[in-house]
């Protein structure tokens, strides 16, 4: 054997299971020797899409993703993806073939470790054959025990150089942090003396919910997540689903009239607390979470507690109070909880639909079992408001890094880590077009997706931001492109959307067989900007 199939072999012994890439010279050995220990290679046709489309599959698979990039420019192309898990802390690995330490001037050199640190990602590296399962066993216990995307450098002479297959050495075993008694202590009194307390959940909780609901069934307490946690207490009578921008205004008011916050593995960042202003000024902000830097780090707290989140909620149980849950509060979200709930008046023409009327459509035409993948841009919160999701695991958000061009191999990384489930891509035209290398990839694999595209002709964010202001739009805007037709390119079926009743062919695909993906070319009415913008540009 050679290194790199020492590479391969031992991470597929560690559970590596899925691996996407582009295969070039410096990455073919180390990519056929996965394959041939067990793990399942996804051809992706760019390598950013490989890396988005990993990101997402360990997102909700629970399980690490691989990438695999040639060196140089393989690397780059893969970049903004990299970005996107690193500043997610997903637990994935980047194989990165590296020109030998002695090709100085190599047409494909670049400084790789320098590329990885600069996204928030960790460096390492293969140094020889001596060392190359401990190097390999190394990386993956970073990106698994810290929960960090790890880009580890291969060097093609190092590659090439002979080597034995050896057990890995064993992993320390890590037990989450559990908060002290003193800190348990404070925040049980916290939520003991408690009116109206609301948990706010995020991607730190995800493991957690189980925990969560028994404490806030014994304080009274309303549930909340991120966007990133959505679904995570779908079926609850006391989920307000997301905290943010994109609350309800039911769910926007019953937070701010909280007397105590607890955030549960969340940040509390701008998105989550509408840049502090969800939050009431006399309400006591409780953080829990395991990492200590992520205490304050957005938002004032006035009672940090460092510890995982399942063993503090179990810690804390038991607790009672009198608590948020009365029968006028139940009453109003029966019947207020849900976009769907909330009055609007349709903005819809002869020709284009309102896209709130044309995202509830689909959530009724859709099964319960779905994964939705979003895009980002103008149009993002009607598929992350207006589309039900059975739980955390139906949701994928790739939103850390704000990146145009990731949902639709997002949905595709999604698609197959719940592969039970209808998977669902919703783009903007823009993000779409400038991802559209993977629809070939869906089509390829057989994924019976439906990719919905919310199509102004527009940088919809820009015209709606710059617009107002007199600015010329020239340079944002973009004649109809017919979507449909482009997609029956790639062999799969398409429609275009102009009014509800439009959607009809939609419900036949749904109903089955779904043999190939499906693409929704929605005509959106776009004179309006969307109700989260002003929110997301005071963050630039």
């Amino acid at each position: 054997m050679n290194v790199a199939e020492v590479v391969g072999a031992t991470l597929a012994g560690l559970g590596a299971d899925h691996v996407f890439g582009v295969v070039g010279s410096g990455n073919f050995h180390v990519t056929n020797a996965l394959v041939a220990h067990g793990a399942r290679f996804v051809a992706t046709r760019h390598e950013a899409g490989a890396a988005t489309a990993a990101d997402a599959y360990t997102r909700l698979s629970g399980k690490p993703g691989l990438v695999t990039v040639h060196q140089g420019c393989g690397l780059t192309n893969a970049m903004t993806g990299i970005a996107e898990a690193a500043k997610s802390r997903t637990p994935m690995i980047v194989l990165a073939a590296e020109p030998a330490a002695t090709a100085l001037r190599s047409n494909f050199r670049v400084d790789q470790d320098a590329l990885a640190r600069a996204v928030g990602a960790e460096s390492d590296r293969v140094f020889g054959p001596d060392t190359a399962v401990a190097d390999v066993a190394r990386a993956w216990r970073t990106a698994v025990g810290s929960r960090r995307t790890v880009v580890l450098n291969l060097p093609l002479d190092v590659q090439a150089a002979p080597a034995e297959l050896t057990v890995p050495p064993p992993g320390v075993e890590v037990l989450a942090p559990r908060a002290s008694d003193e800190a348990v202590a404070s925040l049980a009194k916290v939520l003991a003396g408690a009116s109206r307390p609301v948990f706010i959940a995020g991607r730190g909780a995800l493991g957690a919910r189980s925990a969560l609901e028994s404490l806030a069934s014994s304080c009274g307490a309303l549930l909340a997540t991120s966007a990133a946690a959505k679904g995570l207490f779908a079926g609850n009578p006391w989920n307000l689903d997301v905290s943010g921008g994109f609350a309800t205004p039911l769910a926007a008011s019953l937070i701010s009239d909280a007397d105590v916050v607890v955030a549960w593995g969340a940040a509390l960042n701008m998105w989550t607390s509408r840049h502090g202003a969800l939050v009431s000024p006399d309400a006591v902000v409780v953080q829990v979470d395991d990492s200590p830097s992520a205490l304050g780090a957005h938002h004032r707290v006035d009672l940090a507690v460092v510890g995982d989140v399942a063993s503090t909620a179990r810690a804390v149980a038991g607790v009672s109070s009198g608590g948020y849950r009365t029968d006028t509060v139940r009453d109003r979200l029966a019947t207020s909880g849900r976009w769907r709930d909330v009055p609007f008046e349709d903005w819809g023409d002869s020709g284009h639909i309102d896209p709130r009327v044309a995202t509830v459509a689909l959530d009724d035409l859709l099964p319960t079992e779905r994964v939705i993948a979003t895009d980002s841009g103008n149009f993002m919160g009607y598929p992350s408001m207006f589309l039900s999701v059975p739980d955390h695991r139906g949701f994928c958000f790739t939103q850390a890094f704000q990146s145009v061009g990731l949902g639709l191999a997002s949905a595709l990384g999604a698609a197959l880590a719940v592969p039970d489930r209808l998977p669902v891509a919703a783009c903007g035209d823009g993000g779409f077009l400038m991802g559209i290398a993977e629809l070939e990839t869906v089509r390829r694999l057989g994924l019976g997706m439906l990719i919905v595209v919310y199509n102004d002709d527009a940088y919809g964010a820009e015209v709606h931001h710059f617009g107002p202001h007199g600015h010329p739009l020239s340079t944002v805007v973009f004649p109809d492109a017919d979507l449909a037709s482009i997609a029956r390119g790639y062999g799969c079926a398409g429609v275009t959307v102009r009014a509800e009743a439009e959607l009809a062919p939609v419900a036949e695909w749904v109903a089955g067989p779904r043999d190939v993906p499906m693409v929704v070319d929605l005509k959106v009415a776009a004179g309006r900007p969307s109700w989260w913008l002003e929110e997301a540009f005071r963050g630039h």
